[in-house]
């Protein structure tokens, strides 16, 4: 029986996607450390991510972008992304594992909401890993097409910094325009 782990990376940011990925894990391959990735640290990540990438049976990676999450809202994108993430294995799994509460509509497996799975189960670990190293990757992008933000070093969550930055600069082009503090913004007119 084929096990899918997923989870995402990205739902409070201002700014950029939200990852979404799914990791099938080769029970005959395991691979020690696995974790929730936001207690491991970066380097631990980037090691991980490259060992379940060489090793899962199959992993998809999905990118909603900014305009998506506009459009139809985050948890909206997030459960999108997760139905696209396991659709995209190449090998079709008999029941996927969502970390949250909260299952997508029209799976195309049995599923199961698993709160705070990323702590506790390989495969939502390993997805959990692999969506925060690409979508950390992704802000680094963007914080050299933007710079003044600092995308790179808060990878878009509302820090001190991001927000005195988006109070001086405005919003750039990927922040969501529906989330309120860019929303304020917009709404005073002052970055039309």
């Amino acid at each position: 029986m084929h096990v899918a782990g997923v989870d995402e990376a990205g739902r409070g940011p201002l700014a950029g996607p939200v990852v979404v990925a799914a990791v099938i894990l080769d029970a005959n391959r395991p691979i020690s450390g696995l974790a929730d990735s936001k207690v491991l640290s970066e380097p631990r990540r980037l090691e991980l991510n490259l060992l379940i990438r060489a090793q899962a049976l199959s992993f998809c990676v999905v990118v909603i972008d900014h305009r998506t999450i506009d459009r139809i809202n985050i948890l909206q994108a997030t459960l999108r992304g997760m139905r696209h993430a396991v659709l995209g294995l190449a090998l079709q799994p008999d029941e996927a594992l969502i970390d949250g509460n909260r299952l997508p509509k029209r799976m195309p497996c049995a599923a199961r909401a698993i709160v705070d799975g990323d702590a506790s189960v390989a495969a939502i670990s390993a997805a959990s890993i692999l969506a925060k190293v690409h979508r950390d990757l992704l802000l680094t992008e963007l914080d050299a097409r933007y710079p003044g933000y600092g995308f790179a070093t808060h990878k878009g969550y509302p820090t001190p910094a991001h927000l005195e930055a988006l109070q001086r600069l405005g919003p750039c082009p990927v922040h969501r325009r529906s989330f309120a503090p860019v929303a304020r913004l917009l709404a005073a007119d002052l970055f039309a």
